[in-house]
């Protein structure tokens, strides 16, 4: 492990670290930490990365259907994270956005992937309420139920950003999927997110049985940031006794805290996620520089033994490569059942665009597999 000097946070997201070149800015190199004050815009400067920082290396390429999608979001006008405020960043045109374009282009339909119902609700959290999306499939029930954690670094992106990923889950299993949001860096700091999740899981299986679900076979799923949140459920699941989800979905999870990775190398220009707007998110989402070492953020440094069952699915095209394939080999060593699938040609963000992307669909129908023989039900 690198000292606190040398490494950084592996946060997530969804926005180009250059819409127009595939380059990230030049990252912040102060020697040491700093606090930069103010309501829209309160970070902490980390610094950046070892002396030598990774070169631009190109990445691997995109297939087609990929590059396609990330040639409307640079038409789209998205912008680095690093030349953005939060507020701003939020506003601006994501991955979804981009598959709406691609299917627009087709003349295809753009409406969303059709499931039996969806109810939009709050529910109570440590900091208030907590909005969240029940999507229910077709059919009588009751359904086992996936508690889904949408990605964004912990600063972006909502549940309506992630919307296919979550309807496309529901179809796949044959499951209710609530799909939860929570506080926001950098409004609300490390643990905020992480406290939020466990609330919406304890909501979860409380009132499972009043949303047509079996509060018996409950998962959880979530995707970058939202796969290291769903790892701390399950964490915080087994040390406080509670109920252990049967399984964890894991979609290119944040798992580590090390910018130097061979995967960070590879990809260090690749888009939609670049090395500085990693660095952006940890910035804006910690409180001090210790809280990259927080097991709840590295989970590399976490105590795995006794969790679920956990898929992990990968992108060939992403930093966060590496640090999904140390999560997978620790937790086999700690004695977890795991199944780690890998798609070459596409990048950080493509699971949740089936629509347009036919390795999102296979990713999707493999996670449905997988939850399916955890809910012990037979595939489809």
């Amino acid at each position: 492990m690198l000292s606190r000097r040398t490494v950084l946070t592996a946060a997530t997201l969804i926005v180009v670290a250059s819409a127009c070149d595939r380059r990230d800015p030049a990252p912040h190199t102060d020697n040491a930490p700093a606090v930069v004050q103010g309501s829209a815009d309160a970070r902490v400067r980390l610094p950046a990365a070892q002396d030598t920082a990774p070169g631009q290396a190109e990445p691997p390429g995109a297939d087609a259907p990929m590059q396609a999608v990330l040639d409307q979001l640079a038409a789209l006008g998205a912008q680095p994270l690093a030349t953005l405020t939060p507020m701003q960043a939020r506003q601006q045109a994501s991955p979804a956005d981009a598959v709406r374009r691609v299917l627009e282009a087709r003349g295809e339909s753009t409406d969303p992937e059709a499931v039996g119902k969806v109810d939009n609700r709050t529910v109570p959290g440590p900091g208030g309420q907590i909005p969240i999306r029940i999507y229910t499939p077709q059919g009588d029930g009751p359904f086992p139920v996936i508690l889904y954690i949408h990605g964004g670094g912990w600063v972006i992106a909502d549940l309506d950003t992630y919307d296919a990923s979550a309807r496309a889950l529901a179809d796949a299993d044959g499951a209710v999927v609530v799909s939860t949001h929570y506080r926001q860096a950098p409004e609300d700091k490390f643990p905020a997110a992480h406290e939020d999740v466990w609330a919406a899981y304890q909501w979860t299986l409380q009132n499972a049985q009043q949303i047509n679900g079996d509060p018996g076979r409950v998962a959880v799923a979530g995707e970058s940031a939202g796969g290291n949140l769903a790892t701390d459920i399950s964490i915080r699941a087994r040390d406080e006794g509670s109920q252990l989800p049967v399984h964890q979905l894991l979609v290119y999870p944040v798992a580590g805290n090390d910018l130097n990775t061979p995967s960070y190398r590879a990809n260090t220009a690749a888009a939609p996620l670049g090395r500085a707007g990693m660095i952006w998110f940890a910035e804006h989402t910690v409180r001090t520089p210790d809280d990259m070492d927080d097991p709840r953020i590295n989970l590399l440094a976490a105590n795995l033994q006794g969790l679920p069952p956990t898929t992990i699915i990968a992108a060939q095209i992403d930093p966060l490569l590496s640090e999904g394939e140390q999560l997978a080999e620790l937790l086999r060593n700690a004695g977890v059942q795991v199944e780690r699938r890998q798609w070459n040609g596409v990048a950080h963000e493509f699971f949740g665009m089936a629509a347009v992307v036919p390795k999102a669909q296979q990713a999707v129908q493999f996670a449905g597999q997988r939850l399916r023989q955890a809910f012990g039900r037979s595939a489809r």
